[in-house]
């Protein structure tokens, strides 16, 4: 099946088309956000949120180096 058969058929776009959320659907997301947390926790649970996702890709990149580190002790200990 050609890609403008896909596309006649329905396959590429619909219901079931799956991507990048865009302004509309942001928007919908914040709004809820708000009427969960409310306006004042708000700030707060963002701050957070960068927060633990530094500490993630620190995290992730520090385990990088441990292995090389642990690589060198062991062949220094071989010998």
């Amino acid at each position: 099946m050609s890609a403008i058969g896909m596309s006649e058929a329905g396959l590429t776009s619909g219901l079931f088309a799956i991507g990048f959320p865009g302004m509309p659907e942001m928007l919908i997301v914040l709004f809820l956000a708000l009427l969960l947390f409310g306006g004042a926790k708000l700030p707060g649970l963002m701050r957070n949120l960068g927060r633990s996702a530094n500490e993630f890709k620190r995290g992730m990149s520090d385990s990088g180096d441990d292995e090389e580190v642990s690589e060198t002790a062991t062949k220094a200990s071989k010998e």
